[in-house]
């Protein structure tokens, strides 16, 4: 329990602290709502008004995974830019531990990405929010969210030994999305991708959202899966975290690992 509610209060302060960020401000407002739009153009072009609301749950995760990528990707380097990464490491917890909550805080601020696309559709392109099941949507959604923030401590502890970390950051973000089936469906891409696809949360987070608010199919097994892979990156993220501390620790370069 007190892991546990060190990982909550962890998570609420630096969700806190991204709220009062410039940068994370203007992205939260400006990148749903242009998601949003493109995603509802490309599908009236494509002769499918009927999948609207898809379109736009699709373009509310790819803001929830734009925010996971950027803000755990940058985890731990933001804490070395701001003078607080001795001072996290020396906290008498494991590494993971104590990076885990940024990296859910990333996520967390990610949920706006889906009020906003989904709002903005409404308001804006009267989209009906006819959920087919609104209780498994409810679920889902946060826990898609739950699974990428495990996820982002992966990206956080395998970004930190690279150099050019914010280039691939940029790299990452549409191709990810596009493999993970949030907007296109996955059976329309190259065969190839499928098992890229398999291995990633963000494809069985999506399709559980997905078919809670479209019905298409059933929603726990996705929701199981997309658990259980980042379960499986939180717990290689953890054995990175640890690899990199002690590097860092060894060669007395903690501020420069």
């Amino acid at each position: 329990m007190r892991t546990l509610r060190m990982i909550a209060v962890g998570a609420l302060l630096h969700t806190k602290q991204l709220s009062r960020s410039p940068f994370e401000i203007a992205t939260a407002l400006i990148v749903p709502v242009v998601q949003a739009t493109l995603a509802v153009y490309l599908f009236r072009a494509g002769g499918e008004p009927g999948r609207l609301l898809e379109a736009a749950v699709g373009a509310g995760l790819m803001g929830v995974w734009s925010s996971v990528l950027f803000g755990s990707g940058g985890a731990v380097q933001n804490q070395r830019w701001q003078g607080t990464l001795e001072m996290i490491m020396l906290a008498p917890r494991p590494p993971a531990l104590v990076v885990l909550p940024i990296t859910l805080a990333t996520a967390l601020t990610g949920t706006y990405a889906m009020v906003a696309t989904l709002a903005w559709g409404r308001l804006l392109y009267g989209i009906p929010l006819t959920f087919a099941d609104p209780l498994a949507f409810a679920i889902a959604v946060p826990g898609c969210i739950i699974g990428l923030g495990m996820f982002g401590l992966l990206l956080a502890s395998t970004f930190v030994l690279l150099r050019n970390a914010n280039a691939l950051t940029n790299t990452l973000e549409y191709p990810i999305w596009l493999v993970s089936g949030m907007l296109v469906p996955i059976t329309a891409l190259p065969g190839w991708t499928g098992p890229i696809a398999a291995v990633l949360p963000t494809t069985w987070g999506a399709r559980a959202v997905r078919e809670a608010a479209t019905g298409s199919g059933p929603v726990w097994p996705s929701l199981g899966i997309c658990l259980a892979i980042s379960l499986a990156c939180l717990a290689l993220g953890a054995i990175m975290m640890t690899h990199v501390e002690r590097r860092a620790r060894a060669a007395a370069t903690l501020a420069l690992a």
